[in-house]
């Protein structure tokens, strides 16, 4: 058969559904009648059942294909988070992952002799065409123009053929996968038919050993507490108390940089014109007081991994797809709806159609909370002796704010609660080892105007 014969229904199921396979037929008038029965089940894996049937008097062989093809490009994010785009499993050659424009580029990409599965996946949906376990194959990767549109495909031909004798009957099986990459399910898929690591179906990132048990442990939790926003914030209180001896170090640095705050700047005054020397004699006073400076960055240094992996969970989760959280936050998968520069919708326009600029106007109240949190934590530490170094910690917050600002919400809520959760620990940590910290005379002198240096009189 070819894409010009015309088949027929056979028996009575005319709608393909969960409970009634569909049975089509084709006769080649040569001794030959095709039959594919075609099954799916509630996650749309397709059971695809080929029989033919040889009346002729010699025997045949066929060869078993299948291939998912794609009528145009797709807009893919782009984004190093997950790939978007024809993929697939292939034995030894491992995960295969191609851009659309390098199928444009190379045209066809051949692996001979292999196994494994190849299709195209999206961002929470995939495509893909699987034989039976262990069967050997040759995939392709391909790509041409046909005039009106990009044509991509991908497909395997079985490299051993199905042999039907005169007067016998042969079936043979494959399987499709065309539905959404629930996790549960693709699990469940690897292990009942075997298919080689399916589990790649999902681009986990190059976290994986990070980002798996963190969806697995925010399912736990959501399980427990009902809303994925809840148990992003469990996560975090976790997360804390998971890294508190490292923090607690570090913050017990801290307050000891706090406690010789006076010394520093008596240094920084005696030596202000010698600025080797004042370096010197900050390390010296680092070292009496067995001081490390870069202590305060290991907490924030500590969670960028886990900030990424939580990122790529709520980023590539079909779980977080529309999960709503309380107020406005409808969609935790989704930037916060709202935006100060419209004034939270009074003004009727939209401010990030602008060119150049209007990427960075839209900021919701979360990441301005987030913002706010992260400022306040700043103010808890002792400022650094260096005024470039003063000026980018100053600074932060408001990159950070806006950086944010097109983040998912679930991303942003889970930054602002550790702020201030940070804020929180920090503080008692920091008051136990005998620091004084003022954290609300820090934050009014930073909205206080700095009195202008006197210059010096000329002689």
């Amino acid at each position: 058969p070819d894409s010009k014969s015309v088949w027929t229904v056979e028996g009575g199921a005319t709608t393909l559904t969960a409970a009634t396979p569909v049975t089509l037929r084709w006769d080649n008038g040569a001794g030959l009648t095709f039959r594919r029965t075609f099954a799916v089940d509630e996650h749309y894996l397709f059971t695809v059942t080929q029989s033919i049937e040889n009346t002729g008097a010699s025997d045949v062989a066929l060869f078993p294909y299948a291939r998912v093809a794609r009528h145009g490009t797709p807009k893919v994010a782009n984004f190093f988070i997950q790939h978007e785009g024809p993929h697939g499993v292939l034995g030894s050659n491992n995960l295969i992952s191609k851009k659309y424009t390098d199928l444009q580029n190379d045209q066809q990409v051949r692996f001979d002799n292999t196994t494994g599965w190849l299709g195209f996946s999206d961002k929470y949906w995939a495509t893909a065409v699987l034989p039976r376990a262990e069967t050997g194959i040759n995939a392709l990767f391909s790509w041409k123009n046909t005039g009106s549109y990009d044509d991509y495909q991908t497909s395997f031909v079985e490299t051993t053929p199905v042999v039907v004798a005169a007067g016998a009957t042969t079936t043979h099986e494959s399987y499709l996968f065309a539905g959404a990459k629930e996790e549960s399910v693709i699990s469940a898929y690897q292990t009942e038919y075997d298919f080689d690591r399916l589990e790649l179906l999902i681009d986990w990132g190059w976290l994986h050993f990070i980002t798996k048990p963190m969806y697995y442990l925010l399912s736990f939790l959501y399980g427990i507490l009902g809303n994925f926003g809840l148990a992003v914030l469990a996560v975090t209180v976790i997360v804390k108390a998971l890294f508190f001896p490292l923090a607690n170090r570090s913050y017990a640095s801290m307050a000891a940089m706090r406690r010789v705050q006076p010394e520093m700047k008596a240094i920084q005054e005696r030596l202000k014109d010698d600025r080797p020397a004042q370096q010197q004699a900050m390390m010296e006073l680092y070292k009496k007081e067995k001081i490390n400076p870069l202590s305060g960055c290991w907490p924030i240094l500590i969670q960028i991994p886990v900030f990424f992996a939580l990122y790529t969970v709520i980023f590539i989760s079909l779980d977080m797809r529309h999960a709503p959280f309380f107020g406005w936050i409808q969609d935790l998968a989704a930037p916060d709806p709202t935006n100060i520069f419209t004034l939270f919708g009074l003004i009727p326009w939209d401010p990030t159609v602008l060119p150049v600029i209007g990427s960075f106007l839209h900021l919701g109240i979360w990441p301005v909370i987030m913002g706010l949190t992260m400022w306040v934590q700043m103010k808890l530490n002792p400022p650094p002796p260096d005024p470039t170094q003063a000026m980018i910690f100053n600074w932060m917050p408001v990159i950070f704010t806006f950086m944010l600002g097109t983040f998912p919400a679930g991303l942003v809520i889970y930054w602002a609660w550790n702020n201030t959760l940070s804020v929180t620990q920090q503080y008692f940590i920091m008051k136990r080892h005998g620091a004084e910290v003022n954290l609300l005379g820090n934050i009014l002198d930073a909205f206080k105007r700095k009195p202008k240096e006197a210059e010096p009189t000329k002689s």
